[in-house]
């Protein structure tokens, strides 16, 4: 039986991932991503979002300040940097320090990793489809942890025409590549989690498809992040979204997902847990 990796190390900490699923809550600081765009673009809304998510049960924050739905813009790194450095800050401030989690920051761009970061962030959750040399140098000088996403192209082309001879195959052969990549250039292996890209690049049969192997990714001997909640492929074979959501939350829970990352934490979140 494949185990998964039972620990994460984070720039100041190490996340324990032994028994239970560390649920991943988003905080989209954006006026325009695709399920909750604009709930939570003013400061203090993030940040009552952010302290509801940890209520619930969250064990990481993930906050970001750019779209990546298929066909979004990228936006400026200043502007970026206006919309996350506040709510990062503030989120800190909030929660007392018995009660704080790891904040993640969901950008591609070196600058906005670094400053946030310098503002209390711990993880890097970087969904570009290659690392660049300077995300490279930002995890070096500051021994964040780092996720690693699959992504067959950008997010404003990546849905175009998305084709793969085998998707399970291909999407782990290049994590395991650009895994390695980073090993080889200083970046310590249990600082690496992975994730399969659900949306990224991927008709509805090949997110399935990934799912339904998801647990062929434990042998990357990486934490294994799934983000898979209120996506389009769940739209396309449920009526309901949130239905469709927690039941891949629970198919991801009975194959030992590691991480898994929603906007909701589900009302049966302690069952799911205790079900791991």
């Amino acid at each position: 039986m494949i185990i998964p990796s039972q620990t994460w190390k984070l720039r100041t900490q190490r996340l324990s991932l032994t028994g239970q699923p560390v649920f991943m809550g988003i905080v989209n600081v954006t006026p325009d991503s695709f399920s909750d765009g604009g709930r939570y673009f003013e400061t203090s809304a993030a940040v009552d979002h952010a302290l509801q998510l940890i209520a619930d049960g969250a064990g990481i924050l993930d906050i970001g300040g750019e779209s990546t739905r298929p066909g979004s813009d990228s936006v400026e790194v200043e502007e970026e940097l206006r919309r996350i450095i506040p709510v990062v800050t503030a989120i800190v401030e909030a929660i007392p320090p018995n009660k704080r989690i790891p904040i993640s920051i969901d950008t591609t761009k070196p600058l906005v990793a670094a400053e946030t970061i310098q503002a209390g962030a711990e993880i890097i959750n970087d969904v570009s489809p290659e690392t660049d040399s300077a995300m490279l140098r930002v995890l070096l000088e500051t021994g964040a942890g780092y996720c690693v996403m699959h992504s067959q192209g950008l997010p404003k082309t990546m849905q175009l025409n998305p084709q793969y001879n085998d998707v399970v195959a291909e999407v782990f052969k290049i994590l395991k590549r650009r895994r390695k990549e980073l090993i080889n250039a200083g970046i310590e292996p249990e600082r690496i989690a992975v994730d399969p890209g659900l949306g990224f690049g991927k008709t509805t049969e090949h997110n399935w498809k990934l799912i339904e192997n998801i647990e062929q990714f434990h042998d990357l001997e990486s934490p294994l992040l799934v983000g898979h909640s209120r996506k389009k492929f769940i739209t396309e074979t449920f009526e309901n979204r949130e239905i469709g959501t927690n039941f891949v939350t629970q198919k991801l829970v009975e194959k030992k997902v590691s991480i898994i990352r929603l906007h909701e934490l589900p009302k049966n979140v302690q069952t799911l847990k205790s079900s791991f």
